[in-house]
């Protein structure tokens, strides 16, 4: 019992300089220049003014933005739009592939070659490595990339083997980036997976 007695002394003892500090803390909270000045609640309300307006719309907007993390786009930071995707729209979708790594990641790319539209693909030598293939995209006629046999880490690249014309409901995505991983590697995807965004920077 005495024991316990003592414990709660030292806690009171230990409590005690936080309380005396606390009158000093509340008049800072409340817009006091100082820990020894008034307090001055019409300079927190006009900080608070500021402040909770900024800390709204952080709240609000800033959970629809995704940044992207890819030099082979050229938006910094994209949102969801709603909408049919056309022709050049920026879409996201997530990806599971060894070069990706272990865990799936949200990639953004363009929608590039629509249903109806006419895929060609080519192999020609690499002139990046011997003895190996590179495949040229083009959609309806006009050329979207070139998929190289290996990534930039050296590992070995498999192509997408297909042309004709692409099907309902299936789409082909990339970007402008000769090193981009996009379709010219994993294929086409349907449209059920993709999400139209749009730029906002």
């Amino acid at each position: 019992m005495l024991r316990l007695l003592l414990a709660l002394a030292r806690a009171i003892a230990g409590l005690w300089p936080r309380l005396r500090r606390l009158p000093r803390k509340a008049a800072m909270a409340l817009g006091a220049s100082g820990p020894d000045q008034p307090a001055r609640p019409e300079r927190l309300a006009r900080a608070m003014l500021i402040v909770l307006p900024i800390a709204m719309f952080a709240a609000l907007f800033m959970p629809q933005v995704t940044l992207v993390m890819t030099p082979s786009i050229e938006a910094f930071a994209v949102r969801k739009s709603p909408g049919p995707i056309l022709r050049g729209d920026y879409v996201m979708f997530t990806l599971r592939h060894a070069i990706a790594g272990p865990k799936p990641v949200s990639v953004t790319k363009h929608a590039l070659c629509m249903p109806g539209d006419r895929l060609t693909m080519y192999e020609t030598p690499s002139t990046h490595a011997a003895r190996a293939q590179e495949a040229h995209y083009l959609c309806n006629g006009a050329l979207l990339g070139i998929a190289l046999p290996f990534a930039h880490n050296g590992m070995k690249l498999d192509h997408m083997e297909w042309s004709g014309v692409i099907p309902a409901g299936m789409i082909y995505v990339g970007s402008p980036h000769p090193s981009g991983f996009d379709s010219r590697y994993f294929g086409l995807l349907p449209t059920s997976r993709l999400t139209r965004m749009e730029r906002i920077l």
